[in-house]
């Protein structure tokens, strides 16, 4: 029973990896929404940068839980998963398109995703060292 669980955790934690690439990725798609009518309501097509509140709350979720999952060093793992998902995809995209928007909100995403990712992985290594 000992020999499987080490199977278990990387197998969860491969689908934590997973699960970070898909939210990197419609975090990025769904970046550019506008109040403009089309998905959200219409309000002068303001934008609306609603996936930088999905990346602020669950990247350091997935840090977290991969810090738990099999030791506090992985912890790293989606945080820097989560980065390149959105750097190499928001910059060289399908067909070679830059679906990464030029302007604020990319800043924000990027700054929303990886600064309280960043500061729970310091804390998941600073627990792992008791």
């Amino acid at each position: 029973m000992t020999e499987e669980k080490p199977f278990a955790r990387g197998g969860l934690l491969a689908l934590l990896l997973l699960d970070t690439v898909l939210l990197a990725t419609l975090e990025l798609f769904f970046l550019p929404l506008r109040l403009d009518g089309t998905l959200l309501p219409k309000l002068g097509a303001v934008p609306m940068p609603l996936t930088v509140v999905v990346a602020i709350v669950t990247t350091p979720l997935l840090v977290l839980q991969a810090g738990k999952l099999v030791k506090p060093r992985a912890a790293f793992a989606p945080l820097v998963l989560w980065v390149l998902t959105i750097v190499v995809l928001g910059l060289f995209g399908p067909g070679g398109d830059l679906v990464l928007v030029q302007d604020w909100r990319a800043l924000l995403l990027i700054a929303g995703g990886a600064l309280p990712a960043a500061m729970t992985l310091g804390g998941a290594l600073a627990t792992g060292r008791k």
